[in-house]
């Protein structure tokens, strides 16, 4: 097994004109990142400002963050690839990584990995090792957010590429039905009655202000978003449902109303901002190629990188760390851990008590079913209640086909998410793949669609069939069964719970009455690891509230002043593939296939 193999990032695969526009404070060109192009520096610093351990999102902003306000940041990680529990792996890299968790490498963060790989994922095969990017921690990234704000202002966007997401389906009764997800689908929508229409309407004018109306909501403020759904605005439970789990992206029912309305409208205010989508998502791979973005950024402010490079202690009288090779360095501020990359005997860990448990596959499809024209992604969510295991808790499902450029043409990686608890979640997660694999056999093989489908009366009449097409239907059809390339699954911990609220000045980091996130022991904070949250809305969060423990305000959180002209006009590119249409003057203005977007955009 090779454990230094590596995924090449989306900068190292742009021109190098581009990359030598970048200057940093002293009017260098951008340096390699030590660990990915160039050998690792020889001696650690004797003195630094900040060490931090582990190249996770949240610990790479962070970086990036206290180096262009100043600090000297050493950035140490002990794998052989940037991105620690964010990462984007290969398959070789993803072998080494479960034979750590059930080493008991990862205690308290990871547990119960377990990992199948077909023998067509070999030197041998068809696909090799490299060809699959598979995260650790998938996320998706909603046009109006903090994070997007700090990579255009932080100029990290000139190291990624994006893509748009559109395509959002909910399952119910043995059906995926595409959400209308716009104003102009609902009013042409003919399965909608007029009045649903209208109150569905009424809802969406009313969500985008509704903070200014606490007459209607606040005798709902402690009760289900479900309840006011269904008294204030008469939606049945369909639409209550496609609200509340493929909107507002939530895992129960009970979630309260504010924060409900807050989720639903982080959507609708995302779509229209770029293009015809509320979503992106980063091609190359997700949290690790945006962490990856960071750490560059970093070490274009000067921060020093090193990579297989492990910190062994850290005496909070001294102040000195030391690390596996014996290199030690006097540190005036803080060290920062990841959970995953503590050292042994650390006292004072951040308890993990919410569970997320994932379930990774890689088909030989390119599932071109669940997506748009020209599209590549997809989310599918499965409601409570949607699942032969009668779920409790819904199951979330992001695709990515081959032109996310994380997996080969032909395939397409499902990655299935839930909050769920034990035994009960992984039944969920396996409930949701049998869908799954169920309606892409349907909807892809030669089965007649519902518009062709007849039903014989108890008179021997034949009339069309009304009945949406179901797992009933496909009982009897011929069986077919896909080919997995890969399933991976595994229990991940956190000291997150699920991400109830999106405004970040709203966003709770205690995890117990006698805890909180950052909580300093003798010099050493710790991070968090990711939550069950599909979004990247915690991230700049966590960040700066580290960021305010360190620097004491979070006043100049990437207060940049970037002395460039060419970012005054263009901030970078998001790839729109639902930006070709029959008008010839939009499509001008679209560019056909991309949208160009400027400027720092407000949350």
């Amino acid at each position: 097994m090779n454990n230094t193999e590596r995924r090449v990032s989306m900068a190292e695969r742009r021109p190098s004109s581009i990359l030598t526009t970048e200057h940093n404070k002293s009017g260098m060109i951008v340096p390699h990142l030590a660990g990915l192009e160039d050998p690792l520096p020889e001696t650690t610093p004797e003195k630094v400002d900040v060490v931090i351990v582990g190249t996770g999102l949240v610990e790479s902003i962070l970086a990036a963050a206290l180096s262009w306000q100043g600090s000297s940041v050493l950035h140490v990680d002990s794998n052989s690839y940037y991105g620690d529990s964010s990462a984007t792996l290969t398959i070789d890299q993803l072998k080494n990584w479960v034979a750590k968790v059930n080493n008991n490498e990862y205690s308290g963060c990871y547990q119960d990995a377990r990992l199948y790989v077909s023998s067509m994922v070999s030197p041998q095969g068809s696909y090799s090792s490299r060809d699959f990017g598979i995260d650790l921690s998938p996320k998706i990234l909603f046009a109006k957010s903090d994070l997007l704000s700090i990579l255009t202002k932080s100029r990290v966007h000139h190291y990624l590429e994006f893509r748009s997401l559109s395509d959002f389906h909910t399952y119910e009764n043995d059906n995926f039905e595409k959400l209308n997800n716009s104003k102009q689908e609902i009013f042409t929508d003919p399965t909608l009655p007029l009045m649903t229409k209208r109150n569905l309407m009424r809802f969406i004018k009313f969500v985008l202000d509704w903070e200014t109306q606490p007459e209607l909501w606040e005798p709902f403020v402690d009760k289900p978003l479900s309840e006011f759904l269904e008294k204030k605005f008469k939606l049945e439970k369909p639409h209550i449902s496609e609200l509340i789990f493929s909107i507002g992206l939530c895992y129960t029912y009970d979630v309260t109303t504010p924060n409900g309305l807050q989720r639903i409208r982080r959507y609708l205010t995302s779509f229209d901002v770029y293009g015809p989508f509320p979503v992106l998502y980063s091609k190359y791979g997700g949290p690790g190629e945006i962490a990856q973005g960071f750490c560059r950024s970093a070490a274009v402010a000067g921060a020093t990188y090193k990579l297989q490079h492990k910190l062994v202690s850290f005496d909070p009288t001294s102040k000195v760390a030391t690390f596996q090779d014996g290199s030690r360095a006097l540190v005036t501020e803080k060290v920062v851990i990841s959970p995953t990359q503590r050292p042994e005997n650390s006292k004072n860990l951040p308890p993990q008590p919410y569970e997320v448990q994932h379930l990774t596959c890689v088909v030989e499809k390119d599932c071109a079913e669940w997506f748009g024209e020209n599209r590549h992604a997809a989310i599918v969510v499965f409601p409570p209640s949607s699942l032969k295991t009668n779920n409790k808790v819904a199951v979330q499902v992001l695709i990515q086909s081959s032109g996310s450029e994380t997996c080969p043409n032909g395939t397409c990686v499902w990655y299935l998410t839930t909050t769920e608890t034990g035994k009960q979640g992984e039944l969920d997660l396996d409930a949701t793949l049998e869908a799954m694999e169920a309606s892409i056999i349907r909807e892809s093989s030669d089965i007649p669609h519902k518009a062709d489908v007849f039903e014989m009366t108890p008179t021997g009449q034949y009339i069309v069939n009304s009945v949406k097409l179901g797992q009933s239907f496909i009982e009897n059809a011929p069986q077919e069964r896909l080919h997995f390339l890969v399933k991976l699954y595994y229990r991940q911990f956190t000291s997150t719970s699920p991400f109830n609220v999106v405004h970040p000045s709203l966003f709770n980091f205690q995890t117990s009455e006698k805890y909180e996130v950052g909580a300093s022991d003798n010099g050493i904070l710790y991070t968090a690891m990711p939550s069950g949250e599909i979004s990247y809305d915690e991230a700049i969060t966590a960040a700066k509230v580290l960021y305010d423990k360190i620097v004491g305000s979070d006043d100049d959180f990437f207060d940049i002043d970037f002395e460039d002209e060419e970012d005054q006009e263009i901030s970078g590119k998001v790839y729109n593939e639902s930006a070709i249409t029959d008008d010839d003057d939009e499509a001008d203005i679209l560019d056909a296939e991309v949208v160009e977007f400027a400027g720092e955009m407000e949350i």
